[in-house]
């Protein structure tokens, strides 16, 4: 399910309907007093409070069907919890509860786990970055910043790494028609004492390819350079380096 699209978790949003302030608070007493129907009634005359809100994590890289049905939690909580008594409207209440429940979500299912002091550093430094930011009218220094926040250097560069995303080693860095470079593409490997049955195999393996394609896979393989290090030796571009690289590997692939 992608933002543009008008059905979210097989509910077409152009059908949903709104339900007015007066309706809206009659239905949240019945329904707190046990009324399915005026629940129900409440949960679907708010689904476009719930899709305006998840829309702010659509860049998240998250199934928004997923966040959806996450934010009508949010939105159950906030019918059973909201006090009708204040003279509050009821989208004042739901709308941090909605939020809230999608937040905890993307937290509890984030693949790494932060802890909340290191996330509280983390936001507090991207703030002392922004204000040093407007008052230098510069970039400040990771030194400036923990300065700024009173703590040490280390700390703060370990809390801002933190909350990074984590990125696979397939994501896609450079595009060229057919020519794909992935992020592992522009990584080395490290060296390793018992590699040297893999590089009498790799050397069995490429005797037979042509010198540029033998001569790549060797200082890809063997020496644990960059496609972009094997570029700038040959003297060609990184996107041929790629498509060489891989053409000679389907090549010994094949044989």
């Amino acid at each position: 399910m992608f933002y543009n699209k008008v059905e979210i978790c097989g509910i077409d949003t152009t059908t949903l309907k709104t339900i007015p302030e007066k309706e809206k608070t009659m239905l949240l007493e019945k329904a707190q007093k046990g009324d399915k129907i005026a629940r129900e009634k409440l949960v679907m005359g708010n689904l476009r409070l719930v899709l305006s809100v998840i829309q702010r994590f659509s860049n998240r890289g998250e199934n928004l069907d997923d966040l959806f049905q996450i934010g009508c939690i949010g939105l159950m909580k906030a019918i059973d919890n909201f006090d009708t008594s204040h003279d509050v409207k009821f989208s004042t209440y739901a709308v941090p509860m909605i939020i809230g429940e999608v937040r905890r979500h993307l937290r509890d299912n984030n693949p790494v786990r932060v802890s909340r002091s290191m996330r509280d550093t983390a936001y507090h430094a991207m703030q002392a970055r922004e204000k040093l930011s407007n008052e230098m009218n510069r970039e400040p220094t990771i030194e400036e910043i923990a300065k700024e926040l009173g703590k040490e250097k280390s700390e703060v560069v370990v809390a801002l790494e933190s909350i990074v995303e984590p990125v696979s080693f397939y994501e896609p860095v450079f595009s060229n028609g057919g020519d794909t470079i992935y992020l592992m593409d522009q990584l080395g490997a490290e060296e390793s004492d018992g590699d040297w049955i893999d590089e009498i195999s790799m050397k069995e393996a490429i005797k037979n390819l042509p010198p540029r394609e033998k001569r790549i896979l060797s200082m890809r393989f063997m020496k644990g350079m960059t496609q972009t290090e094997v570029a700038n030796e040959i003297g060609i571009s990184q996107a041929q380096v790629s498509r060489l690289e891989k053409s000679a590997i389907n090549t010994i692939k094949g044989e």
